[in-house]
């Protein structure tokens, strides 16, 4: 085996990540029941997000919608190392490797997850991943949808109002509209994420918002 190296080093173990959303049509057309999505050491946030984009091309797949490419750029949003069809389709092997860098890159993180309800009006704590502002715009993921929401209500455990949550290992109270709140079950807290975007130049938005 040729290992090669250039002035930046070697780039073993550095393959692109196989993204086949766009794919989704063609797997129904031909018959193919499931998809496994690999997620072995990746997180509970990353497992989530992917299933829901796949869970949309299928749907629309099934329901003789064509393929939204807007599903792309969410999957690009996480960090990746650039994209690639693998095996399902031909490449020369230049073509699945990252030549460029070595570490992932994306546009969007996490910023906290909700952890339970406080009280039955809409009162939720949330575990802080990434510093973020009350007056941020982020985007609330659920398994009913996805909604816009801001901070502005963020309290600490005194009941304090916060402009920022300061980052990892925190712990912040928010009030969800009702709307939102309504929607959410205790038993699905844990698969409830906040995802904000990094990317100034980015003009993809976070997720498809849910329709009401």
């Amino acid at each position: 085996m040729l290992l090669d190296e250039d002035e930046h080093g070697s780039y073993i173990m550095n393959s692109k990540d196989l993204r086949a959303v766009d794919l989704v049509p063609e797997l129904v057309n031909i018959g193919v029941h499931s998809l496994k999505i690999e997620g072995r050491t990746k997180s509970d946030y990353y497992v989530a997000r992917t299933t829901q984009v796949y869970r949309q091309a299928i749907d629309d797949a099934m329901a003789g919608k064509p393929f939204d490419p807007a599903l792309l750029a969410q999957l690009a949003g996480m960090a990746n190392r650039g994209f690639t069809h693998g095996f399902l389709q031909r490449h020369s092997a230049q073509d699945l490797q990252n030549y460029q860098q070595s570490h992932s890159v994306g546009n969007e993180r996490l910023v906290a997850q909700l952890d339970r309800a406080s009280d039955s009006r809409g009162d939720y704590w949330l575990d802080v991943k990434n510093g973020f502002n009350s007056d941020d715009k982020l985007l609330l993921m659920t398994p009913q949808g996805n909604h816009t929401i801001t901070a502005a209500t963020m309290r600490n455990e005194h009941g304090e109002r916060l402009l920022r949550a300061p980052g990892s290992g925190y712990r912040v109270q928010l009030t969800l509209p009702a709307a939102i709140h309504q929607t959410l079950r205790d038993s699905e807290l844990s698969c409830c994420f906040i995802i904000q975007q990094t990317s100034a130049n980015s003009d993809t938005p976070l997720l498809q918002e849910s329709a009401p």
